[in-house]
């Protein structure tokens, strides 16, 4: 994978969260979906060459900071995120981020970007490519339940994947579902709202669980879910909190990103450590079977990996070119010579007039 900058450059490209508006409205929202899609899959599928570690995370009371970092032997990405659910009454945001993707050759940074919208964008996109493998053919109506940050990019990655055509949506809140509706308006969606889970997944062949809070929750019971449902989990994504009954993990095929994270993090927290998984790389590489029947559960327990991430960052590096949405940041000192730091710093005095000139 050659992005590496050419010799001599010590400009960064920065997508600000400006820039990533911009590309996204110029690409057009379903292109993006798409598009860093393909680069997950595409990533996926040589799984095998990356550096692989759970996030290193830093917990509270109040939520949790990770690095997310991850290398295919050429290019280097890393992830800053915080999840702190309790900021949403604070008028703050639950999720923020930003990424970086550095040369590993040189050790120099190739792109600094924002990841708030990216991680949405990203998120959306892995549950899609997975229920391509996952969930019932053809499938037409999924149910949303969590109707917050993440829930109009679920909606968009899975129409646009998938042919999802309608929505069954519910939230503990109601303003939360009026809003999603409304965002998602103009994009050819039939949409109802519902008073209760329960009633969010009549009919649906696919339940998205996405809410925020940060404890031990029941949003999916055992009595909900019925043969032949796929259900994208992806609420619960860190220690301490999930969304569905014990006995839903027991009666489906389970499907995560990274064993040793999803185990810490994921629905699978609550099974013992050598309970069998599937690994959703090995599905997109052909080594195992997703789907295997119309009766049968699957369950994609995501929590979020670094791969998607490098893969996210990757796409939006190859989208610089065409769309010129980013500005370069001075952030790498370069000397005449490269020994001779301390002297870059001189002649920057010396070229200041308004700056002292140093003395010895």
């Amino acid at each position: 994978m050659a992005i590496t900058p050419p010799k001599g450059i010590n400009l960064v490209p920065f997508v600000s969260v400006d820039h990533m508006m911009k590309l996204v409205l110029t690409l057009g929202i379903d292109r993006v979906l798409t598009g860093i899609a393909e680069f997950i899959e595409s990533d996926f599928r040589r799984w095998e060459l990356f550096d692989k570690t759970p996030r290193v995370a830093s917990h509270s009371k109040e939520g949790v900071i990770e690095l997310m970092p991850t290398s295919d032997g050429e290019v280097y990405g890393f992830k800053y995120v915080n999840g702190h659910p309790k900021n949403m009454k604070e008028g703050l945001q639950t999720v923020t981020a930003f990424g970086v993707l550095a040369d590993v050759d040189s050790g120099y940074p190739l792109m600094l970007s924002e990841m708030t919208l990216l991680t949405a964008l990203r998120t959306a996109a892995t549950s899609a490519v997975a229920a391509k493998y996952l969930a019932p053919q053809n499938s037409k109506v999924m149910a949303i339940i969590g109707n917050g940050a993440q829930s109009e990019f679920q909606a968009l990655a899975f129409k646009a994947i998938l042919g999802i055509e309608e929505l069954r949506l519910y939230d503990i809140d109601r303003v939360a579902t009026e809003k999603c509706m409304r965002n998602l308006a103009d994009y050819g969606l039939k949409m109802t709202a519902c008073s209760s889970p329960e009633e969010a997944v009549e009919g649906a062949q696919i339940v998205t669980t996405v809410t925020a809070d940060k404890q031990y929750a029941t949003i999916l019971t055992d009595n909900m879910v019925g043969a032949g449902i796929h259900i994208n989990a992806i609420g619960g994504d860190c220690p301490g909190k999930t969304e569905l009954h014990k006995d839903i993990l027991l009666r489906s095929d389970i499907f995560v990103e990274y064993p040793p994270q999803t185990r810490i993090e994921g629905e699978i927290q609550q099974l013992p450590d050598d309970y069998p998984v599937n690994e959703i790389w090995e599905v997109m590489c052909g080594a195992k079977v997703g789907r295997k029947d119309a009766r049968q559960i699957t369950l994609f327990d995501s929590v979020g990996f670094a791969i998607e991430d490098f893969s996210a960052l990757r796409f939006i590096y190859s989208q610089l070119k065409e769309t010129g949405m980013f500005e370069n940041l001075d952030m790498i000192a370069d000397p005449d010579e490269p020994r001779d730091l301390f002297g870059m710093l001189l002649r920057a005095s010396a070229q200041n007039n308004d700056l002292p000139s140093p003395t010895f």
